[in-house]
């Protein structure tokens, strides 16, 4: 299937960003724990950017994984991941046992935040309090976890990075 013109330029995006933080991550730290840190942080930006080339793409629940048309929460969270190299199951409620438990305040960039309980919503912490993920009639978007919704029906985050 063809490219759309949206898409193409989307993944243009994300690919000169992505190359753009791949030359920034050159530069290695001396100290282990530092560079694992740091290494950590680069492979969350390249996911957080990879999905970040799919705003707007249209929700549908139980889109099959690997499609990019469309997407549910955990199809996305699973497509992500792996085009980075992390291979996740394929439904929200497993991908909360993935990875190990991370308290919602030391979140970081990358970490698996889900929702309600049993557990039936998945997004990506990217940083100053936003998630990104789909539902609904926003398709791929980012919220605010700290507010309405999101806030309310918070259940536990996993880090998988």
């Amino acid at each position: 299937m063809p490219l759309s013109s949206s898409l193409f330029k989307r993944v243009l995006l994300s690919t000169g960003l992505s190359l753009s933080l791949l030359s920034a991550s050159l530069a290695i730290p001396a100290e282990p724990a530092a560079a694992a840190s740091y290494s950590q942080s680069v492979k969350a930006q390249h996911i957080i950017s990879t999905g970040s080339a799919y705003m707007g793409t249209p929700y549908k629940f139980g889109a099959r994984s690997g499609v990019t048309y469309q997407f549910d929460c955990s199809s996305f969270v699973q497509y992500i991941f792996k085009a980075n190299g992390i291979s996740l199951p394929r439904t929200s409620r497993s991908q909360a046992h993935s990875g190990y438990w991370v308290a919602r305040g030391n979140l970081q960039p990358g970490d698996l935040v889900f929702f309600k309980v049993p557990v039936s919503h998945v997004a990506v912490y990217i940083g100053n309090g936003k998630i990104l993920h789909t539902y609904g009639k926003p398709g791929v978007t980012i919220s605010n976890l700290n507010s309405g919704y999101w806030n309310r029906h918070y259940n536990t985050a996993r880090r998988v990075i």
